[in-house]
Parts: C-alpha cells; structure tokens; sequence
C-alpha cells in the first residue's frame, strides 16, 4: 500500500518536472506574441477617462479568458485527432501576424487612415457616444486577443505535442493563463501610470521635491512605453511569423544562409510574407471597391 502511494508520488513529481520544463520551453516560443498582446491591449485601454481604464480593462480581461475557454478544449481535441491541422493552423497565423505587422509598418508611412479615426475620437462628447466607443474598442480588444490566444495556444501545443495528453493539458494551460493574468496585469500598471504620477504631484510639497519629479516622470512616461511598445510588438509579430514558417515549411528551413542569424533571416522572411498578404489584401479590397 505504502509503496503504490509511493510509486504515484513520484509520478506526480516526474510529471511537475516534466511540466516546468516545458513550460519555460512554451514561454519562450510564445514571448513574442505575448510583447504584442501587451503592447496591443496596453494602446486599446489607454485613453479612456481616468475611472474608466479598469473597468475597460477588466472587460476585456473576461472577453480574453473566454477566448481561452473556448479555444483550449479545440486545441486539444485537434491534438489528439488532428495533428496534422496543428501545422495548417501555425502557418495561417503565421499570415495573419505578418499581415499584421506589415499593415502596422505601411500606416506609420501612410498614417492618413489613422490621423482620420483620431479625428473622429475627438468628436466623442456625449455620455451615450462615450459607452458605444468603449464598448467597440472593448469589441475590438477581444476580438484581437482571440487571434493572438489562438496562436499562443498552437505554439505552446506545439512545443508539447509530442508529450503525454496530461503535460499537453496543464503545460497549455498555465501559458494561457500567464497570457491573461500576466499581461493584463502589466497592462492595467502601464494605464495607470499617468494617475499614480498625478497623485504624486497632488502630494509632494514642492516642484522640487523627489515625489514630483517622479510622477512628472510617471506622466511623462506613458505615451512613450506604449509607443515603444507598439515598435517591440510590430518587430516581435514579424519575428514569430518568419520563425513560424521557418520551423514548420521545409522549404523555407533549408533556404537559411549559415552566414546569416537565424533570428535576422525570421524578421526578413516575416516581414516579406506580411507585405505580400498586406498587397493581396488592399488589391482585393481594391477589386471590390471597383465593382
């Protein structure tokens, strides 16, 4: 009796082992997408009235843990029926995370679009105006964290679906839950770096005390992290598209120049398939304006 318990312990410690090592090994797979989801979701919770960033925030937290919900038990049926649409659905990211990053470079050259929803912000004024934009940025948060949950899932299933069913499960698990928790959690102390530098102006006892010149800092600051982070996430969508393709289309793996780094050749690989979905994509759009 003493020995089975024994025997199941030791299961359970090999399997914890076997478990962190492949967690760390997902994390790093998935850090890229991770930077953008922050970077992403930073942009979108910004910008709102003061008492209304954590409630938007929150909102979208609950959307994205029911985009986990959702695709988690999928993943794993694929996994263990289809492994094969594993690959298919890794490479379709891959497109779509290019494209991504691709349309992020070509509007900061043509940023007419993006000057012209500015505008329309601006003339936001009403209560009712107010809620139906939050509730469409809301919208649109979700809707993005359900593609990047996506690709998250498949690349942390990936790294694991070799192993048993039950490290498949927890190691996935546990990055879609640092991929809500953690990245909401830096993302809701990122909007709320302007307030915590204006409490700490409101404090300090005179314009060149420590307390204010941290929160001018605080304040200061802001614009400038969610723009840097804009950049990280655009490079870091670019890089985890190219190594998508890289690691899962023979082809492309063998076209590698051994005098390159790999880590160049993935950002040049991203960004030329992002380009050639962005031109498909605006002649489309062309076409049909047409007709």
């Amino acid at each position: 009796m003493a020995s089975g318990i024994f025997a199941i312990l030791d299961d359970i410690a090999a399997l914890m082992d076997d478990v962190a090592m492949m967690s760390k090994v997902a994390a790093k797979k998935t850090a890229g997408i991770l930077g953008d989801d922050l970077a992403v979701n930073a942009e979108k919770a910004s910008g709102f009235v003061s008492s209304r960033e954590i409630p938007v925030l929150w909102a979208i937290t609950k959307g994205s843990l029911l985009n986990k919900i959702i695709i988690l038990p999928i993943a794993f049926l694929l996994s263990a029926f289809l492994p094969w649409a594993i690959t298919i659905i890794l490479i379709l990211g891959g497109l779509y995370l290019g494209y991504e990053g691709a349309e992020k470079i070509y509007h900061y050259f043509n940023p007419h679009q993006q000057e012209s929803k500015k505008e329309e912000l601006k003339e936001v004024s009403t209560k009712e105006e107010i809620l139906a934009l939050e509730k469409e940025r809301v919208k649109s948060a979700i809707v993005t964290d359900f593609i990047l949950s996506v690709e998250i899932v498949i690349i942390a299933l990936g790294t694991v679906v070799k192993e048993p069913i039950a490290t498949q499960i927890i190691v996935v698990s546990i990055i879609a839950l640092i991929a809500t928790v953690g990245v909401y959690g830096i993302v809701a102390l990122i909007v709320r770096m302007d307030e915590a530098g204006h409490h700490l102006i409101e404090k300090s006892t005179s314009e060149k005390s420590f307390t204010n010149k941290l929160g001018e800092f605080l304040v200061a600051a802001l614009p400038k992290v969610i723009k840097s982070l804009s950049v990280i996430g655009t490079i870091a969508l670019l890089l985890v598209a190219g190594g998508i393709f890289v690691h899962n289309i023979e082809f492309i793996h063998h076209l590698l120049p051994e005098a390159i780094p790999s880590i160049l050749f993935e950002f040049f690989i991203g960004l030329v398939a992002g380009f050639a979905c962005l031109l498909l994509v605006e002649l489309f759009l062309k076409i049909k304006k047409a007709f």
